[in-house]
């Protein structure tokens, strides 16, 4: 059973931050792209022109820890009332210990508090939702704070043509509790570890671990160079997979809440990139005004990239919504709720 349903449950609260690095993929990518017409042709399809990139000093749990730090303050959250924290990235601050754990002590909160790290990326903001209502519909726990951020552009070769221009950094922090509303939220959720070598770095781990080859850089047929601890990527193979799946598990979504596509005020993607997304919205069949995107100014920011889209577009009026996130693993997953009363909190840089 890949579906959960709740009710009284509610988003009430989002914030993100970025780096104040700015960098330009005109500029940047002048040295993998010498021809000025593949350049632009390359940014008009996944449609990024500028992306944040964090120093070498910054984490995701410091974009994390800002953007909480703004919804506790702003939002005037008692501290003791958050019960669980969640954290969602694949950039966590060490291999051990968990870094949901330092940002327990470092939000100064509960040593009752529950704190535990979830290793996801692209559908890692849906799949840390689901939990975080889990938690949430026990008696025990009053609000659950989903912490999702990743740092892509610490493991993106910046001769890699095909990730290159692609990837930026952001934290997000959201929210979540019991609340009088009658708002009925749903999820699907779905994996697919056949296609897990479309996107993985292959070294690093304990699979293979680091040795003294693996930051030997080579050339794929495509000119692309990276070593082993860098990211690879077959984009044609993501892409089959996200119009092959995803269109469907949205529509079986909408079939179990009763509801029509006409009747989603909103729709937010993962930002993968343009090329897809747009295939994606043709085929759905999603009128333009509906739906939301960052990716020209932030990129793909991996799991961090919904809230973040969320926040970016804050001053649209937000209902009914459909938040979908796909991608590395492969994993994907939906959920449609009303976040009509959730505080969508202005971006921050740090």
């Amino acid at each position: 059973m890949n579906t959960l349903s709740f009710q009284g449950i509610d988003i009430v609260a989002v914030a993100a931050s970025v780096p104040k690095t700015i960098v330009r993929n005109e500029e940047f990518a002048k040295q993998l792209f010498p021809d000025e017409v593949s350049l632009q042709k390359t940014i008009e399809t996944i449609g990024v022109k500028e992306r944040r990139v964090t120093s070498n000093l910054i984490c995701s749990s410091d974009l994390c820890f800002a953007a909480a730090e703004k919804l506790i303050t702003e939002c005037e959250i008692d501290r003791s009332e958050i019960d669980v924290v969640i954290f969602v990235s694949q950039t966590p601050d060490y291999r051990i210990p968990a870094t949901a754990i330092l940002l327990q002590n470092k939000l100064g909160l509960s040593k009752q508090t529950i704190a535990f790290d979830v290793n996801l990326g692209c559908s890692g903001y849906v799949y840390g939702l689901s939990i975080a209502y889990s938690f949430a519909n026990n008696a025990g726990v009053r609000k659950v704070l989903l912490l999702v951020g990743d740092t892509p552009t610490k493991f993106t070769s910046e001769n890699d043509k095909s990730s290159a221009l692609l990837f930026g950094d952001a934290g997000t922090a959201t929210l979540i509790q019991k609340t009088c509303s009658e708002t009925v939220t749903s999820f699907n959720l779905f994996s697919d570890g056949g296609g897990s070598s479309s996107l993985i770095i292959k070294g690093g781990a304990y699979r293979n671990q680091s040795n003294a080859d693996s930051f030997t850089l080579e050339t794929d047929e495509d000119g692309n160079v990276r070593h082993s601890e860098q990211l690879y990527m077959n984009g044609g193979e993501i892409f089959n997979f996200t119009l092959r799946e995803v269109s469907k598990s949205i529509h079986q979504l909408l079939e179990l809440q009763r509801i029509e596509i006409a009747d989603i005020d909103q729709f937010v993607f993962h930002q993968a990139n343009k090329f897809m997304i747009d295939f994606l919205c043709k085929k759905i069949k999603i009128a333009p005004e509906k739906f939301l995107n960052s990716l020209e100014n932030f990129g793909n920011t991996s799991a961090a990239s919904i809230p973040l889209t969320l926040v970016v577009n804050r001053e649209r009026n937000f209902n009914q919504v459909m938040l979908s996130g796909f991608g590395v693993g492969l994993s994907w997953g939906n959920c449609c709720t009303n976040i009509s009363n959730a505080k969508i909190l202005n971006l921050i840089e740090i």
